[in-house]
């Protein structure tokens, strides 16, 4: 073989894989063939081991790289190469049948071979695994939020954006899954539930992709939305096929049928308005499934213009301290009283129906408790510094304090700032879900009892709630909600009046004050004094009050008409 020759064919197949921006076996092969008959070659074999175990117990892929289809059965060279994702590569290389031996030039020539071919597939497997990293989530082996956008950015680009819908989800109390099943089976549920949607994917431009956690995002025809919405909506899945054991799985979703968009927009817009769907249902609405609309934007627009008045409004002290009266069905007096916190705002008064759930969704809502109850204590010791007769005053807190490990201690501090006694502060706290909120729940009401304030649980009843939550906690009030009390246009009075008698018994045999709020009519505040629930908070007593009215009732010791 001339030297010239070899070098002319190494040089064009260089330069044909230097072309290559993301070269697969195929294209190696062919931009190699011409180096491969000048170097004599009959067949070039590459073997694949995941790594030295793979190889040991024999595990591989083999691949043929080139075939002169006149091959020799024994291998003339072979190299073993270690890579740097620990896979281990070995080449074969096989004298075509017929031919001379080789040359010692010969040899370290197709060395050099070996070496290009080996650095060139190495470009390729880095490109793969660059582009797998890049746009799959390598815990689930499936697409990313990359993919996602760059999948919704070619639609766009094509003009058919239109024709597609886009969903995200969030599983349902999946840490409630993972404690009572196992991590690991509810990776397996996981996996299976997303398989359930991912199967009703049959167009080649519609996928399903993680975003993180137990969150994932998806891009479909509009035609397979209700099927997808089906699913999501609950189905079992089996996590034990031998015991057949299932778990009922379902989702919070944003739905973002994709018609009015500008076609070239970015695919930014598609997420934002699909997110923001989301965020609605996971936070706000009170439907699992929230549809985007022009509304929404609204919202969102109202939304984000609170948020960023907060701060401000905190500072000038716009939130005010109103107090809703606890009346003792037994002399129909004032027995106690919730703060409750309005918000006076460019001459306006802000629903708190309108403000706390935003504030709720970070910790804003726990600057605001702290305000709140800093407000409550410097009230409190302007009624004990004029004489008169106090009242216990239930302040509400929100359970985003749960995580603060030192939550007692900035109590204790706001209380003890404004030399208020203990015995005057009710801490009131909601129903909780999860196991590891349970846990901050306990650790938090047993901090409170070793430090002399009251503790009650706030709408008991309306929840998931567990015998757990008032069998292993230190509360002094229970505080039922007024969906257990009946009304007029109640479909089971009877039910909820059974249930009522037996909670409050419960309640006082476990030496619980128990006080019904929400009540509005005379035959609820019978049905209290009936089964000797003692307190009533309400509107057939009074509303929340502003400081000066609730200071007046206070100070003329009023007593409700019976």
């Amino acid at each position: 073989m001339s030297t010239s020759k070899y070098l002319t064919a190494l040089e064009s197949a260089i330069c044909k894989l230097y072309q290559l921006p993301t070269p697969d076996s195929k294209q190696i092969c062919e931009a190699m063939a011409e180096l491969c008959y000048v170097l004599r070659l009959g067949k070039v074999e590459v073997i694949i081991y995941e790594n030295e175990a793979a190889e040991h117990s024999g595990l591989s892929e083999i691949h043929s790289f080139y075939d002169s289809g006149k091959t020799c059965k024994s291998v003339g060279i072979s190299k073993r190469i270690t890579v740097v994702d620990e896979k281990v590569i070995v080449y074969n290389i096989y004298p075509m049948e017929g031919e001379e031996e080789w040359t010692e030039e010969e040899r370290n020539r197709i060395n050099v071979f070996i070496a290009v071919l080996s650095t060139y597939s190495g470009k390729s497997r880095l490109v793969n695994l660059a582009h797998h990293l890049t746009f799959y989530d390598s815990d689930f082996n499936m697409y990313n939020l990359r993919q996602f956008m760059k999948c919704a950015q070619i639609l766009c680009r094509a003009g058919r954006i239109d024709q597609f819908t886009a969903v995200r989800f969030n599983l349902k109390h999946f840490s409630v899954v993972n404690q009572n099943i196992g991590r690991e089976r509810g990776t397996l549920v996981m996996k299976k539930f997303v398989g359930f949607i991912n199967d009703l994917l049959d167009d080649k431009d519609e996928l399903i992709c993680r975003v993180g956690g137990d969150n994932f995002l998806t891009l479909i025809k509009s035609d397979k939305l209700q099927s997808v919405l089906d699913v999501l909506s609950g189905t079992g899945v089996v996590y034990d096929e031998i015991q057949d054991e299932r778990i009922f799985i379902s989702a919070t979703v944003g739905v973002y049928v994709i018609k009015d968009i500008d076609r070239g927009a970015p695919p930014t817009d598609i997420m934002d308005r699909v997110s923001l769907a989301y965020h609605i249902a996971k936070n706000i609405s009170q439907t699992d499934i929230v549809y985007f609309n022009n509304d929404l934007l609204a919202r969102s627009k109202h939304n984000n213009e609170i948020s960023a008045s907060f701060p401000k409004a905190l500072e000038e002290r716009e939130f005010l301290v109103y107090y809703q009266p606890k009346v003792a069905i037994d002399g129909r007096h004032i027995a106690g009283a919730e703060a409750l916190c309005r918000w006076m705002h460019n001459g306006r008064m802000v629903s708190p129906g309108e403000f706390i759930p935003i504030l709720e969704q970070g910790l804003d809502i726990c600057k605001l408790d702290f305000y709140m109850l800093d407000a409550v204590c410097k009230d409190i010791r302007r009624w004990l510094d004029s004489g008169m007769n106090i009242v216990r005053i239930s302040v509400n807190l929100s359970r985003r304090h749960l995580t603060d490990i030192d939550l007692l201690k900035h109590i204790i501090e706001i209380v003890d700032r404004n030399n208020v006694p203990h015995k005057y502060i009710e801490i009131e706290l909601t129903e909780t879900t999860t196991d590891v909120e349970f846990k901050d729940l306990k650790r938090t009401i047993g901090g409170l009892q070793q430090a002399g304030f009251s503790t009650s649980v706030d709408d008991f009843g309306i929840g998931y709630s567990s015998l757990n939550l008032i069998k292993e906690m230190p509360w002094n009030v229970l505080k039922l909600d007024k969906s257990l009390l009946p009304d007029e246009g109640d479909e089971s009075p009877i039910q909820n009046g059974v249930m009522f008698k037996y909670i409050v018994a419960m309640a006082r045999e476990m030496g619980l004050e128990c006080i019904a709020e929400g009540v509005e009519t005379i035959e609820q505040v019978r049905l209290l004094a009936d089964n000797n629930c003692n307190l009533a908070q309400g509107f057939y007593f009074d509303k929340p009050l502003p400081v000066e009215e609730f200071e007046t009732r206070l100070e003329k010791s009023y007593v409700y008409d019976r």
